[in-house]
Formats: structure tokens, C-alpha cells, sequence
């Protein structure tokens, strides 16, 4: 018997299928994903050596060839991806097919590769949607050849490298002075020190709620809790797999690494495990406040049921007393008694009086 046989007759709340998660787990790696391609591309060529630098802007993709062993040092950025585009230029540039495989898949899980004298990089440039509170992704693919470097995007619209743009424009800087394997380390480390951006900013998401949290818990807090540890997994995954990207190129004896670049990549490393531990902080920050929150509610039902039970011994005098004067007997004390009334009610009142007494004085409330 199947195991959802029955489960379309039992309603389920929108809360447990969201959209979100669906996007953050639903993920088949055994499918082949199907990319819209791009209508358009927009390829960015910074050609330069130690003297001089030139900067192109194209929109086809020959017209990169001519910067292939032309003596200099390129930068390729291709914004934009189309099948054809990616083969053409993988051909022309000896890129292994797998790679180009790579290259045009979804959802891929960052890694690093070392296919016929080429340094392959794919990881996922992060962004924070304060509109829709939520982290966003952009797969990211860098190649690595011999005095060229070629990054495939998906967005033209935007990235994280205008600060190595800027200092490719400046004549004396350490970046026109190296290899291109110290480029391929400029773009990871832009692309890393950005995570602490997106880190910062959803922190500030979390101490807004932690701040609700144990002031005034609402309904909709523990909704909250729920969305920003989604995000929080989509941090993880996607921080997680790039210490082991850098790794292996640090551990990598390829020729088109310098050693006077390891220690550049070592620093990238470093910052990775900086920002694997503060996403761990996160999540146990977290944690603690869905238990805080969870804590402060099963508080809120203990002082509601000691209300209630209070009450509830403060009117059982009178319960007892109007029971026993309501019984039908035809000799009750006090019964036809002008005062008896009166009298009940007084011990009625007196004894809770008293019992209210006890109890503040135990410290019951």
C-alpha cells in the first residue's frame, strides 16, 4: 500500500508548503535541469599586461577568440548564458566538454576541478532581498588557463567584482603586476567577503526578532524563526562546499598556480571558515530562540492556568456554602433565621478574604 494513499483527504497548512521551501530542498541532482537561455549576452574583455590595459565590451562570441595567446593577460566576463555560446567558446579555449557541462547546470554544488591544464571554480555569489527577506543566489563559473580567466554569469544586472574593475584601472596595482592565476584569486575573494554582507544584514534580521522574541512574542514569531532559518540553510549550503574548493587549490600542484599565490588563497580559506563558524552561530542563535519563544509561551499558559486555579479556589467557599444551603431539607440552621442570608454571604467572603491571604503570603502569586 502506497504510503500517500490517504494523504490528499488530510488538509495540510499552507505553512508547511511553502513556496520557500520548495525552492531550498526540492532539489533532484539525478534530473537534468532545463536553463531558460539567455536573450542576450554582454561580454566585458579586460586585456592587460604590467603597461597597459584595454577594456572591451561585445556581444558575440567570436569576437573573443583574438585574445587567446595574444602574449597579454585577459579577463573574459560573459554575462549571460546561451548552450551555443558556452560550447563555442569552451572549443576555442580547450575546455573540457564536463566542464562546459558544469557551466550550464542548476543548482550545482560549488566545487573546483582540474580538467587538461585548465583550473575549473563554480560556486554561488549571494545577495540579500531585504523586499522579500530573503538570500538569493547566482551561480558563478571561473576558468582558469594559462594567462586568461573566463567567469560565466547569469545576471548582468549585477555582481560583486567592481572593486577588481577598479583596481585593473589603476596602473601601479598588484593585480596588473601578477599572474592570472592572482586574478582567478581577486574574484574569489570578492565573492567570499560578500557572504559577510549578506551575513550582516540577515543579522540584523535576527536581533530584530531575538529583541521581539523576549519583549512581546507574537503569533507570528515562531513564522519568523521558521524563514530565517531557511535562510540560514541556504547560507550553509552554499558556504559549506567552498572551504573544500579552496582547499583543493591550495593543495593543487597545477602549473598555472604561483606559489607566491598561495598565500593569498590561504587568506580566502581562512575568511571561508570565518564565515562556515558565524553561519554555525546563527543557527544555534536560532535555536535558542525557538526555545526562548517556545518557553515564554508554555509561561504565558502557566500564569493563565494559575489565574484560573486561584479563581477557581477562591470560589469554592461560596460553592461549598450555597450547595449546602440549597439542599431540600426541611430543618436547615439559620433557614428562617431574618439574618441568615447575610450570614452566608459574610462566610462566603470572609473565607476567600482569608485564602487570598495565605496565598500572597506563600508567594503563590
Amino acid at each position: 500500500m502506497r504510503k500517500n494513499k490517504y494523504l490528499k483527504y488530510i488538509p495540510i497548512p499552507d505553512a508547511f508548503v511553502t513556496q520557500r521551501t520548495k525552492e531550498i530542498l526540492y532539489t533532484n541532482p539525478t534530473i537534468v535541469p532545463q536553463r531558460e537561455e539567455a536573450k542576450e549576452i554582454t561580454i566585458t574583455i579586460y586585456d592587460y599586461s604590467p603597461e597597459d590595459l584595454k577594456e572591451y565590451h561585445f556581444s558575440k562570441i567570436q569576437d573573443c577568440y583574438r585574445f587567446h595567446r595574444n602574449g597579454q593577460i585577459s579577463w573574459i566576463n560573459i554575462d549571460g548564458l546561451r548552450k551555443a555560446d558556452v560550447e563555442a567558446i569552451s572549443t576555442h579555449y580547450e575546455i573540457h566538454s564536463l566542464l562546459t557541462e558544469d557551466i550550464l547546470s542548476i543548482n550545482q554544488r560549488p566545487k573546483m576541478d582540474e580538467v587538461e591544464g585548465v583550473l575549473f571554480c563554480l560556486l554561488n555569489m549571494l545577495f540579500y532581498n531585504k523586499d522579500k527577506n530573503a538570500v538569493e543566489t547566482e551561480q558563478v563559473s571561473i576558468v582558469l588557463g594559462k594567462d586568461f580567466v573566463i567567469s560565466f554569469q547569469e545576471d548582468p544586472k549585477r555582481d560583486v567584482f567592481d572593486s577588481v574593475r577598479n583596481r585593473l584601472r589603476i596602473h601601479n596595482s598588484k593585480i596588473r603586476q601578477r599572474t592570472a592565476d592572482y586574478l582567478c584569486y581577486s574574484l574569489l575573494d570578492m565573492i567570499v567577503d560578500n557572504y559577510f554582507t549578506v551575513m550582516e544584514q540577515l543579522g540584523e534580521q535576527i536581533e530584530l526578532l531575538e529583541e521581539e522574541v523576549i519583549r512581546n512574542s507574537k503569533r507570528d514569531s515562531i513564522t519568523k524563526i521558521n524563514e530565517l532559518r531557511k535562510e540560514l540553510i541556504v547560507l550553509k549550503r552554499n558556504i559549506a562546499p567552498v572551504r573544500d574548493l579552496l582547499n583543493g587549490i591550495i593543495r593543487s600542484e597545477s602549473d598555472l598556480l604561483d606559489d607566491r599565490t598561495t598565500k593569498y588563497f590561504n587568506d580566502v580559506y581562512d575568511h571561508i571558515v570565518q564565515a562556515y563558524d558565524m553561519c554555525e552561530n546563527y543557527r544555534d542563535i536560532m535555536v535558542s530562540m525557538q526555545d526562548l519563544y517556545i518557553n515564554n509561551v508554555n509561561l504565558r499558559m502557566n500564569e493563565v492556568m494559575k489565574v484560573m486555579a486561584i479563581v477557581t479556589c477562591l470560589m469554592a467557599p461560596a460553592t461549598v456554602v450555597g450547595g449546602i444551603f440549597g439542599m431540600n431539607f426541611d430543618k436547615i440552621p439559620y433557614l428562617h433565621n431574618e439574618y441568615g442570608f447575610f450570614i452566608a454571604m459574610g462566610i462566603m467572603l470572609i473565607i476567600p478574604l482569608w485564602m487570598l491571604a495565605m496565598f500572597k503570603r506563600r508567594g503563590w502569586f
